[in-house]
């Protein structure tokens, strides 16, 4: 259970309905199978020691006990194997038989989970043979021992304390208010559901709904394991669908019919961190819960579950031009309402060439369209000095054409050369005086023009900039409104692509031409007509540092387990050391560039990640990075 992964599966094994010692066979199988591929965790089907469909056969004694003798020799034969299961077989108790699960460990049946909702309509009739759940848990002697039984049980890792697991059986999912509602209030984080739930026309897609919802309504992780092959097919069918999910993400399914195991890692981690930011879920409440330890299995060294490179950015394509699309439309309706309100009469825009100001720019002219306003009212500035180079400028020229704004040039660099006497820096040295000196004259004509049209400034930096600092505080760093303030890089560039797929070709192509631009402030003299200021180059690939980013701060994960994720998701491109030493340089620079973010101006939200102060993040500019550096320094 390394960094809070637990390796969870689904499994559903090939019975014989009423033969006990065969599915005895199948189910020590499946567990085996499991346990060799490192699964911790194993959800088996409901009732799969007998079968589910064994109607009235459940009353006889013959069938139970020898339920009770195949769940000996299970335990006994999985005795060596450290893996958690929950098999499902009927149970007398009190004088009356229940549908439950037993979660076993290492030859031992560790508790009895008994069904709560009982379906009796349609094609189900497990009402006739079975009780409900009684409401408080008592104990149960199985197999000489006694064992807690009852639906408030919380199995607890003894090495991972985010990790607690309850159990539900099948159409407690369906009923109004599950059980799991109650489980996840009372800490726990993996819900297993020992299901038999019969194939109809529709039912495999909603069956996937419920399980993603229910995950996300209690930030947790679900393992749904279905009936299949071998029960009876005298008026039903079974499709062995497996499903697990985390937090409203479906993580693996074996679909149904094709008799497979769904195997994923579950990050509890990640789902205790979500619980703990998340207002509505409350403390919690364990009251009548009787917690069961158990220990791991061993530690998840590598995830066969994905671990996309790009978090920001879906890698499937209608997904990704639908979040291209939607950002584009919260942006300009976030400018229009801003212009709206301000009265303005025009939107001032710095266009450099690079791909933030480009957005800006599309977004600007998609606001002006929402408002059935001119487009010469947009008013694009180039301010060229002394890292200009005849590629952005031409770039910026062809795009202000393109899109038929207003495009007004102003060299800066006369104005950048009289601050430089003023102020006694020698204009052949390349510090960081040199460099943020232009940034903030042309924030000076951007301002003084905007006061001078009527209108406001519309900010061109990205959310990854701001993570990083990358901004001249009082120069890019200010705007009237920012646009871009919550787009990652790594997005940002998919949004420019977007709209060049879906252009006419005179933007399409300049368009991907900007994209093809090393990303630049173009603060340093160009050399032999090229950039020579490549940012990726002084601050690190951005790819990396929005990967950072998302972990750091979305779901707040220490560096070391950032690193671990890391390794999983760039395995092949990036060696450990640069991962160890960019990830050093995004600690470093998010702690010591909080004071540029803590006086932002406004920016519309446009996803889970954003810096604003007065929303999302909100951090002492004096911080100290110590304990996370340190952290690094020990990978």
């Amino acid at each position: 259970m390394k960094y809070g992964f637990i390796k969870a599966a689904c499994a559903t094994p090939a019975i014989r309905v009423a033969d006990c010692a065969y599915n005895k066979g199948r189910i020590v199988e499946a567990v085996r199978s499991a346990s060799l591929q490192g699964v911790e965790v194993l959800c088996l089907p409901e009732l799969c020691i007998t079968g589910y469909t064994c109607e009235d056969l459940f009353f006889q004694p013959a069938l139970l006990d020898a339920a009770l003798d195949a769940l000996a020799a299970i335990a006994a034969d999985t005795q060596a194997l450290p893996i958690l299961f929950a098999v499902g077989l009927p149970l007398r108790a009190a004088g009356k038989l229940y549908n439950c699960a037993a979660v076993v460990q290492r030859g031992q049946v560790l508790g009895v989970v008994p069904k709560t909702h009982l379906p009796n309509y349609n094609e189900f009739y497990e009402g006739r043979h079975f009780a409900p759940a009684p409401e408080e848990n008592s104990t149960v002697t199985l197999l000489g021992k006694p064992v807690p039984f009852g639906t408030k049980l919380l199995f607890a890792c003894r090495q991972n304390a985010s990790c607690r697991v309850a159990v539900e059986l099948c159409e407690d999912l369906w009923a109004p208010v599950a059980p799991s509602a109650a489980h996840a209030q009372a800490g726990a984080t993996v819900v297993l559901n020992l299901s038999a739930s019969d194939e109809v026309i529709g039912k495999a897609q909603y069956r996937r709904a419920l399980v993603s919802g229910q995950s996300a309504r209690l930030l947790c992780g679900y393992l749904y394991a279905d009936a299949g092959e071998g029960e009876s097919s005298s008026d039903l069918v079974f499709a062995g669908h497996n499903l697990i999910a985390e937090n409203g993400a479906l993580l693996a399914e074996a679909q149904p019919f094709s008799g497979g195991m769904a195997v994923a890692e579950i990050d509890t981690e990640r789902l205790c961190s979500e619980r703990m930011k998340n207002t509505s879920f409350p403390p919690c409440k364990s009251e009548g819960y009787c917690e069961i330890l158990f220990d791991a299995a061993g530690e998840v060294d590598k995830l066969v579950r994905a671990v996309p490179p790009t978090p920001f950015v879906p890698a499937e394509r209608t997904e990704r031009l639908a979040r291209c699309e939607a950002i584009l439309a919260m942006q300009a309706q976030g400018l229009k309402k801003r212009l709206m309100h301000a009265g303005c009469q025009t939107a001032v825009v710095g266009i450099s060439g690079g791909l933030d100001s480009t957005l800006a720019l599309l977004v600007v002219t998609r606001a002006f369209a929402l408002m059935n306003k001119p487009l010469r009212d947009v008013l694009a500035v180039t301010m060229p000095c002394f890292g200009t180079t005849r590629r952005t400028r031409s770039n910026a020229e062809r795009l202000c054409e393109a899109l038929g704004v207003s495009l007004r040039h102003v060299d800066i660099t006369e104005t950048v050369k009289s601050n430089f006497r003023d102020i006694g820096q020698d204009e052949r040295t390349y510090d960081v005086t040199f460099e943020n000196t232009q940034a903030r004259v042309r924030t000076l004509v951007l301002m003084n023009l905007a006061n001078r049209t009527n209108g406001i400034v519309v900010g061109t930096g990205d959310l990854s900039e701001l993570a990083l600092g990358w901004a001249t505080y009082n120069g890019d760093h200010m705007s009237m409104y920012g646009v871009n303030a919550s787009v990652p890089k790594t997005l940002v560039r998919h949004i420019v692509a977007t709209v060049a797929d879906h252009s006419e070709p005179a933007l399409a192509n300049v368009l991907r031409d900007i994209l093809d631009t090393p990303v630049s402030p173009e603060l340093l003299p160009a050399q032999d007509g090229d950039i020579s200021q490549k940012t990726e180059q002084i601050v690190g690939p951005y790819e990396l540092h929005d990967f950072f980013l998302y972990y750091a701060v979305r779901w707040a994960f220490s560096p070391k387990k950032v690193f671990f994720l890391a390794q999983q998701a760039f395995a092949g491109r990036y060696d450990d050391e640069t991962l160890r030493a960019w990830l050093r340089n995004f600690y470093r620079r998010f702690f010591a560039q909080q004071f540029k973010r803590s006086c932002l101006p406004d920016g519309p939200k446009v996803g889970t990640v954003t810096l604003s102060p007065r929303g999302d993040w909100r951090m002492p500019s004096d911080a100290c990075a110590a304990l996370w550096l340190a952290e690094v320094d020990a990978l």
